[in-house]
């Protein structure tokens, strides 16, 4: 984990640094509710995991309408759904704890609202599978995750004259969640809404 914090944040105080010739770099930190879900042939009955979000950004201008947004969030995610694994039901419960680094590009349509896109360079710190089954209920660490997830993320938001501002986002793995080592032949890939407020000053 302490491995995964350093280069998320090499990356951003990289991005930062490399945009020091800009007349103002500014800085924030955010915090909001992940709505989380995967995508596989392999679960029935899915639900969406509720999680949370929560870290530092910066925004660079690199013109009047337009900035690169750098953030490292620590983010969970996973999903709650049954599968059926050697003729047993499991109803279980997948969580993922990522430190999320977006590399976002931000365009503003009107003074305050803006448009974002980008990739995102997700590295797994915790994941817990808790299930429940006729042999019993049980909760576990597993190493099935891929360590690194590759996936990007496109939204909105709305920053206040105060520097309060609103964003929601979709977010996509583009990689797959568990290691083929690990898991079955099922691609299983994270998605999710993310909504939040933040301070940037």
């Amino acid at each position: 984990m302490k491995k995964s914090i350093l280069i998320a944040l090499i990356t951003v105080f990289g991005f930062t640094t490399a945009a020091s010739a800009q007349e103002f770099v500014y800085f924030g930190a955010k915090g909001g509710v992940n709505f989380t879900n995967m995508s596989s042939d392999g679960f029935e009955d899915e639900k969406s995991r509720t999680g949370f979000h929560l870290g530092l950004l910066s925004e660079i201008p690199l013109s009047e309408r337009f900035s690169l947004q750098p953030e490292v969030l620590y983010a969970t995610q996973g999903l709650e759904a049954n599968r059926t694994f050697a003729g047993q039901n499991f109803n279980g419960e997948y969580q993922l704890d990522y430190i999320q680094v977006p590399v976002l590009a931000k365009i503003y349509l009107i003074d305050g609202l803006s448009i974002e896109a980008g990739p995102s360079f997700n590295f797994l710190v915790e994941e817990e599978y808790d299930f429940e089954s006729s042999m019993g209920d049980a909760e576990f660490d597993t190493e099935a995750g891929s360590t690194f997830e590759f996936g990007g993320a496109i939204g909105a938001s709305y920053k206040f004259n105060n520097g309060f501002f609103l964003s929601a986002r979709y977010t996509q793995g583009f990689t797959d969640v568990f290691d083929s080592d690990n898991w079955d032949d099922d691609a299983i890939k994270n998605n999710g809404i993310q909504a939040g407020i933040g301070l940037m000053f």
